[in-house]
This record gives C-alpha cells, sequence and structure tokens, in this order.
C-alpha cells in the first residue's frame, strides 16, 4: 500500500467513487466548484491553487476580468468546496519595484514551506516567467526575484528541501500558445538564484501515448509518499480541433527528483464534462492543486475547466500510484540525466 508522507488533514473535502471506474480520479458530483462569477468582476475563475490554512482553507486564484486581465486573488474557504474571493488583486511587496510592477499573473501554485506560504505563477516580465512569493496570512505577498529568464511556465516548488536545496519544476516555453514544452528541475540554495538545471521528462511523440504527445507541464506540487513523489501533471496533444488539454501522473525519485520511477502511459482525467468540453478555451482539464490526508491516503485535485471554472476530483494514493505502475511507460529517458 501506498503511504503518503506528511500531515493528516482530517476535513480534506470527499466523496466517495462511484461503482465503476475506468481511471482513478473521480469528478466531485457538485463540478464545478466556482463558477465564471467568483469576484465582481471576473470573467473566468481557474487554474488556481488552494492549501489547508487555519480551520479551513485558502487559496491564490486565477480571475480574469471583464476587461479579460490576468491577476491573482486570494480566496478563503471552510469545507473546501464554498468559497469566497476577494473582489482585489493579491497585495503584493518587494524591495524592486522593477520586479514587483504587474504585467500579468496567472496560474498560481501554492505550498506551504518552513512555516511560510509560497506561491508561484506565470509572471509577465518581457515575456511569461516564474514569479516567486512568500505570504504568512494571504493578505500580503512578499515577492522575491524572478526565477527564471523569460520564456518559462508552471514553475512548481516541491514542498520541502531535498539533499538541501530548494527543487522546482518548470516548463521552459515562447511567447505564445507553446507548441512544445518537457518539464526541467532546477535548484536553489535561497529562493533567488537558480542552476543545477536537470532534465526531468518530456513529451512523448508518436501515438505510444498520444494524449501527451506535444508537450507536458508540472500540476500540483508534488506530493511525498513511501514510493516516490506523486507527480500529477498536465499533456496536450493537437487535433484537428486544436490543444487539448488532460492529467497524468508518474512517481520520483524522492532524493533525486529528475529521475522517473513510473509514469503513466494512460490520464487520469480529460475533458468529458460539458463544464471541461465548452467555456473559453474548450477540451482543458488543468490540475493546480492537492490536498492530501496522510491518515486515510485521501488525495483532492482541483483543477482548471476549460479556461472558464474551477474542478474538483479525488483519488487515493494506493488507486493513483497502483495505476501508473500497472500502466508505466517511463523509458530510458525519462531516467537519463540530459534530453533524450
Amino acid at each position: 500500500m501506498a503511504k503518503i508522507i506528511g500531515n493528516a488533514l482530517p476535513n480534506i473535502p470527499w466523496q466517495d467513487p462511484p461503482e465503476t471506474l475506468r481511471t482513478p480520479l473521480w469528478r466531485f458530483d457538485g463540478n464545478p466548484i466556482i463558477g465564471r462569477d467568483g469576484n465582481k468582476r471576473s470573467n473566468s475563475v481557474f487554474n488556481s491553487a488552494v492549501v489547508p490554512y487555519k480551520d479551513g482553507f485558502a487559496g491564490v486564484f486565477r480571475c480574469d476580468s471583464l476587461s479579460i486581465s490576468m491577476d491573482l486573488f486570494a480566496g478563503f474557504s471552510k469545507d473546501g468546496i464554498h468559497w469566497t474571493i476577494d473582489d482585489e488583486p493579491i497585495h503584493i511587496v518587494g524591495d524592486d519595484p522593477e520586479i514587483t510592477k504587474r504585467e500579468y499573473r496567472y496560474d498560481a501554485r501554492v505550498c506551504l514551506m518552513e512555516g511560510k506560504y509560497y506561491v508561484s505563477w506565470c509572471n509577465g516580465y518581457h515575456g511569461p516567467t516564474i514569479g516567486l512569493a512568500w505570504t504568512e496570512d494571504f493578505k500580503t505577498f512578499h515577492q522575491l526575484e524572478n526565477a527564471f529568464l523569460p520564456y518559462n511556465r508552471n514553475g512548481v516548488l516541491f514542498p520541502r528541501k531535498i539533499q538541501g536545496r530548494y527543487m522546482m519544476m518548470s516548463r521552459p516555453s515562447d511567447t505564445g500558445h507553446t507548441p512544445f514544452g518537457d518539464i526541467f528541475v532546477s535548484q536553489s540554495e535561497d529562493l533567488v538564484y537558480w542552476g543545477r538545471h536537470r532534465y526531468m521528462m518530456g513529451a512523448v511523440p508518436g501515438d505510444t501515448s498520444a494524449w501527451q504527445s506535444l508537450k507536458i507541464g508540472p500540476g500540483p506540487s508534488p506530493i511525498e509518499t513511501d514510493e516516490g513523489w506523486l507527480l500529477i501533471y498536465h499533456g496536450v496533444i493537437n487535433t484537428c480541433n486544436g490543444y487539448v488539454y488532460r492529467m497524468g501522473a508518474a512517481l520520483l525519485d524522492l532524493d533525486e527528483p529528475w529521475k522517473v520511477k513510473a509514469r503513466g502511459k494512460d490520464y487520469i482525467l480529460a475533458p468529458q464534462m460539458l463544464y471541461e468540453c465548452v467555456g473559453d478555451v474548450p477540451n482543458v482539464t488543468f490540475p493546480c492543486a492537492a490536498l492530501a490526508d496522510a491518515d486515510t491516503g485521501r488525495i483532492a485535485v482541483y483543477y482548471g475547466c476549460a479556461d472558464s471554472y474551477v474542478g474538483l476530483a479525488f483519488t487515493t494514493a494506493d488507486e493513483v500510484v497502483d495505476y501508473i505502475k500497472s500502466h508505466d511507460s517511463a523509458g530510458p529517458a525519462d531516467r537519463e540525466l540530459g534530453r533524450r
């Protein structure tokens, strides 16, 4: 049995699975949990991150405005399902106005580390790069230096130091709707200077695992288990109807997380429901957050739906790890340093 290494979360949102499952992830029957009208000026709310906070939950939400301006907003919930999202963007402070000035901000991830909540996001700075900040109260966010040069997206921190260093996954990109993308791991001793870049895994060419044949990107902060780091990620295929975003899962080595122990050939969730297939960007399921309860092995995944809504799905560590192992397609390129 796969065991989550971490804290108990007895109030984790949960719904028992249906009688029949084709994949290890099942949807909350009240989806979407957040609609377009998440705050007073939102056109859409999606690709957002949540964490346990005090006696409930807090999060950083992507709310595109009625003018389609992309920014981040704090939100709070007692049960992880019903949310109140601030009407004003998060308040960011920092030492250098060159860094804190806003071009655009979107697709946040959040993790608790060393007593602070660290937020990473796609930050506009002469092109997309990775912004990084910390908060203790979800009211004031202290921005650090951008982690990388443009162009980069999907910056995701591991929730603890590994071999004495902070580690972050990212997906180098371009200025547009990137038609390529592999995942890399970068390392830092101070969350400012990043280096020791390592290739983790990439898109899968051909039809062996075609749902992730164009590009991939990391999703929530990885969940530590006794089988390795559990990574939930997105994979994209280019179809005659445009890009389709699905979710997959992999297991990473605990000490050298750029080494892939196992990687699911089959997706774990795909756009099938109306709210996932119809929206500002159709056919998107995009994971950004995962809550985990070490006592029960339960996992709740928050994901963006069609770039318009927030959905919630459930699994257990056992279910998803068994699925990865039984559908493992990790090859030499995933387990070696350097690009295939």
